[in-house]
């Protein structure tokens, strides 16, 4: 029998875990799974994010992930209504709608869904030889 990789999760910067975790729970619907003073995780949907505490701002402003995602408008119409406001989806040249939220700290979260792309016929890239 062989390993899967079956999920990535990303580990995003906090600069303060209380301030991030009111952030992901009141304004983008996240769930609280553990909270330490040091770390934490929410999930959604079955998508998780980690944070862990960082005291330099320039770190959470030069880090995004990636959350596919089945509906962006109505992502967006939910968080215009928990009072985000964030510019609304748009589609992109490579084929994916888009929205973009940065979090209290400057994470950048890019949620998206395809809508001009066949994602599942996604081939992997060969290794250089």
């Amino acid at each position: 029998m062989s390993a899967s990789i079956h999920s990535t999760v990303p580990v995003l910067a906090s600069l303060a875990i209380a301030d991030t975790l009111a952030f992901y729970t009141n304004r983008l619907g996240f769930k609280i799974c553990l909270q330490q003073d040091d770390y934490a995780i929410v999930s959604r949907d079955g998508a998780e994010i980690h944070f862990w505490l960082c005291s330099e701002r320039h770190i959470a402003e030069n880090t995004s992930c990636y959350l596919r995602v089945t509906d962006t408008q109505a992502l967006y119409e939910e968080f215009q209504a928990k009072g985000l406001y964030v510019e609304p989806p748009a589609v992109r040249e490579w084929g994916m709608k888009e929205l973009y939220v940065h979090d209290a700290h400057g994470n950048l979260l890019k949620f998206g869904e395809a809508v001009g792309v066949d994602t599942d016929l996604a081939v992997p890239v060969e290794d250089e030889k």
